[in-house]
């Protein structure tokens, strides 16, 4: 058998070539072709795990925050139930070009990837070796905010290219750019632009300004931080930036700039900053937003599960409401001269304001701030701080138990000498108790001022053996898809001893075991009830907005007692 074979030719453009070129291109030409396969691999793979990703939720926003109590009863919606969507013609051609200058001045010259910028980030990245820079567009942190891609690595990074391009394949740079401005989160419980543009400025995003709008562009990188509302300064300075971004990219020029800076920056002022249907669901909202600034949360379609219970909250409402309004409704019941508005038509009517805690917790399980929520906003529950009267002698006897004296119930005065008002009001503000205080005997006669809050939180302290609990209003808060982002943290601390609180918590029993104490104070300005129940430490304070004596203390008494026999146990 014949082993004969044609001799090859060696082409002649190799000819030339050392042997040792020759090795080397032919696994050159192996490896780039290892390369590619690799390569050609990954984006297939890639691009296969952003196809399983419904691209419709760019553009459906999760409007609605729901809000529960406790015991998963709604209460209302916050935050997010009143985003607004705008499309590209309601977004002021100045804001997009400030939007460029800051975070991607070639917008619409890339196809959704800015490669130079992404090689530039690269290279950094590689010489800090960290994560330092991202080189994301506004396609690209459109597509993260969306589908919540948030580690960074580099299989990130890739999946957040591969979603990028579909995006940039199904929307237009128009539809981007408004999708984009509705969904970014701009603090204080802003989620997207529209929302932003009311709630800081009190005008829609088409009515922004040239500094309103280089204002909320620069808050975007921080909004937790650089929120208006809780740093003016920090916001301007970012506003600054932005306006010298644009300045390089020649789309101002200085005298543009510095006329820019001049224009004022007017909030919405604080009373008008929410809009809620009840003090507690104000005070869910603000206590919200706090959160969501200092935990950096930027999803919408939140459930928040509040400490709230609305079965107490209602029965405490309305047991109060009637009590006020069958002593208004007496035949025996005068308002005080001066208890009118000053238009002089018609008389102004008792306020009041209710608070309970839960005793081991500090969670806070009902919150009246006053009468009629639509009349008057103002929260009395921490904003009415008055003379305790008769309601201050727990504190005065928490002290002397404490120093090892001798604890007389009903004699507060004769209590209070054994220590003296510099040990009363000492251990009255580790109790929670902030005063102002008077530094002489009249303190054991009641004159120390507090907030319901404030006496909501000393009784609760009396109640939990010594430890005095921090009030909060919020116990978790949880994404659309379930997952938990917030979880309140339980914090109590050491106030007094133990047996110094059950001595002063004794005082509170009254009534064949209903803990419970207070009454009209010495000036006959305001009336206080503290009542220590099996769960729960309430606060109840009626009076007028404007101090001035109540008609009859007897008759205010007459309305405490009748509240405290309304709650019972």
């Amino acid at each position: 058998m014949s082993t004969w074979h044609p001799i090859r030719k060696t082409p002649a453009w190799l000819a030339w070539m050392p042997d040792w070129l020759k090795t080397t291109l032919m696994w050159s030409l192996k490896i780039g072709l290892v390369v590619s396969l690799v390569g050609l691999t990954i984006v297939i793979y890639y691009f296969s795990k952003a196809a399983r990703f419904d691209l419709a939720e760019v553009a459906d926003m999760p409007a609605r925050t729901t809000i529960l109590d406790r015991h998963g009863k709604e209460l209302g919606s916050g935050g997010g139930n009143t985003r607004r969507l705008i499309q590209r013609d309601d977004i002021p051609n100045f804001l997009v070009d400030a939007l460029r200058a800051r975070e991607d001045a070639r917008f619409f010259e890339h196809g959704g990837v800015d490669y130079r910028g992404l090689a530039r980030a690269t290279l950094r990245n590689v010489k800090d070796g960290d994560f330092t820079q991202g080189a994301s567009t506004l396609s690209m942190q459109l597509a993260r905010n969306t589908f919540e891609i948030r580690d960074k690595s580099i299989q990130r990074k890739l999946l957040e290219i591969a979603l990028t391009l579909r995006l940039e394949s199904r929307y237009s740079k128009d539809e981007i750019l408004a999708h984009y401005l509705n969904r970014i989160y701009f603090g204080a419980g802003c989620h997207g632009i529209e929302q932003a543009a009311r709630t800081y400025f009190g005008k829609p995003t088409s009515k922004l300004n040239e500094a309103e709008s280089s204002l909320l562009v620069g808050i975007i990188r921080g909004p937790h931080i650089f929120s208006p509302f809780r740093n003016l300064d920090a916001a301007k300075a970012q506003q600054s930036e932005v306006l010298a971004r644009m300045k390089t990219m020649g789309l101002l020029d200085d005298s543009e700039v510095q006329r820019i800076k001049k224009i004022p920056i007017s909030l919405v002022p604080q009373e008008a900053r929410v809009s809620e249907r009840s003090y507690a669901l104000e005070a869910i909202q603000k206590e919200l937003q706090t959160i969501l600034d200092d935990e950096d949360i930027r999803d919408g379609g939140l459930t928040v599960r509040a400490t709230l219970d609305a079965a107490w909250q209602l029965r405490l409402e309305t047991d109060l409401s009637e009590s006020l309004r069958r002593i208004e409704a007496s035949k025996t019941w005068r308002y005080p001269v001066h208890a009118r508005h000053q238009a002089g038509t018609e008389p102004a009517y008792l306020q009041c304001s209710a608070i309970t805690l839960e005793t081991k917790t500090g969670g806070i399980l009902a919150l009246i701030g006053g009468r009629d929520y639509l009349d008057s906003r103002f929260d009395r529950s921490t904003g009415a701080r008055r003379d305790l009267g008769a309601a201050f002698e727990p504190w005065i006897a928490a002290a002397a138990a404490e120093r090892g004296r001798l604890v007389l119930p009903g004699k507060p005065v004769q209590t209070g000498r054994q220590i003296g008002p510099k040990e009363t009001i000492r251990i009255a503000r580790r109790c929670g108790i902030t005063g102002p205080f008077q530094a002489t005997e009249d303190l054991f006669r009641g004159s120390a001022a507090a907030t319901p809050l404030e006496l909501a939180t000393g009784l609760a302290t009396l109640g939990n053996e010594g430890k005095r609990p921090r009030p909060f209003l919020i116990q978790s808060i949880t994404s659309a898809e379930g997952k938990t982002l917030y979880t309140a943290r339980i914090d109590t601390n050491p106030a007094i001893g133990r047996q110094a609180a059950r001595e002063a918590a004794a005082l509170l029993e009254r009534n064949s075991g209903t803990r419970v104490h207070g009454g009209a104070t010495g000036s006959g300005r305001d009336a206080w009830l503290a009542r220590l129940g099996p769960k729960g430490s309430t606060a109840i304070w009626v009076g007028f907005d404007q101090p001035q004596r109540i008609s009859s203390a007897t008759q205010l008494n007459a309305v405490l007692d009748d509240i405290a026999g309304r709650l019972g146990n």
